[in-house]
């Protein structure tokens, strides 16, 4: 990623700390005007959402630190940890729901001043679900999964006004006051089932699971249309940490031919495979035919036309 995306990357992260005071903010006044547990357990999931900002910001900081002698792939991976956290802090927040919400089912209270909480925290959704979306957005765009999981974590908190903001009103149409705390737990176990998702999605990063098919494909299709002069590439490796794509296969050469001429298929694949994904780190281990294949990768090309 160039500095100037990372840069744009951080400036993002940083402004999820302002919004997410400001959100609580709202969610906590709605839950003070109207005494609802339902707002209430609302306005505390945004308390998880101003931790998980502060996270995201400095992990995403540190994420973006060039290598060192002490990592010499660079910090990527760092964003997982940060997008693990935020999964974790989801589903901590939807147990917080469920424990406010499980005290009320007992002894359930109509809200007061209903319009104006109602009010309040549709505003506050508002604003969260159009900042979730440009994080979701530009986290996919520059490859920051810290970024998506925040903007995961806040459109688990739009799913949760907006249930909360259902069920309050037919709490008043109706009648019933249970509908408070029923609809909380209900909008909390999503809450837990989005936070899984984003911790399952985190963990793949960190235990280098390969890209997706249609990338390999994409790396495939490069490496066939530009190693001409080989004899074939087999033992195709990837894994994605964080921002960066790394990329490692075997290429197979003529026994006769010079170092130098394999250096230059090596940059052609290397370019070719860089136009395919942008970022990418290449790794070629340049071997001579009838050499005994070593790894089980993916086989790119048997044999060069």
């Amino acid at each position: 990623m160039s500095a100037e995306k990372n840069g744009f990357v951080q400036r993002l992260a940083f402004w999820g700390i302002p919004l997410s005071f400001g959100v609580m903010g709202l969610k906590l006044l709605a839950w003070y005007v109207t005494g609802s547990v339902a707002l209430l357990s609302d306005g505390l999931e945004s308390t998880v959402n101003v931790v998980a900002a502060f996270i995201a910001y400095f992990v995403i900081r540190y994420a973006q630190k060039p290598a060192d002698a002490d990592h010499p792939y660079g910090h990527h991976k760092a964003e997982y940890i940060s997008a693990v956290l935020e999964g974790v802090l989801i589903v901590v927040a939807a147990l917080l729901i469920v424990n406010e919400a499980v005290g009320h089912l007992s002894a359930p209270a109509m809200p007061e001043a209903p319009v104006l909480g109602l009010a309040i925290n549709a505003v506050a959704a508002i604003i969260n679900g159009l900042w979730a979306t440009m994080l979701i957005r530009v986290g996919k765009s520059h490859r920051s999964p810290a970024l998506s999981a925040d903007g995961q974590h806040i459109l688990s908190d739009v799913v949760t006004s907006i249930g909360v903001l259902i069920g309050l009103v037919l709490a008043l149409l109706t009648g019933y006051a249970i509908l408070d705390p029923v609809l909380a737990i209900l909008v909390a176990i999503n809450i837990i089932f989005q936070g899984w998702k984003v911790i399952s999605h985190s963990v793949d990063g960190l235990m280098d699971k390969a890209v997706e098919p249609a990338e390999e494909e994409a790396i495939k299709h490069a490496i066939a249309a530009n190693s001409a002069g080989s004899l074939g590439a087999h033992y195709l490796r990837t894994r994605r940490g964080g921002s960066v794509t790394f990329v490692a296969f075997d290429l197979v050469v003529p026994a006769k031919m010079t170092v130098r001429e394999a250096h230059v298929i090596c940059d052609r694949l290397e370019m070719a495979i860089h136009n395919a994904l942008p970022g990418a780190r290449v790794t070629i281990h340049v071997e001579p035919e009838n050499e005994m294949p070593h790894g089980v990768g993916v086989t790119v090309q048997e044999q060069n036309p």
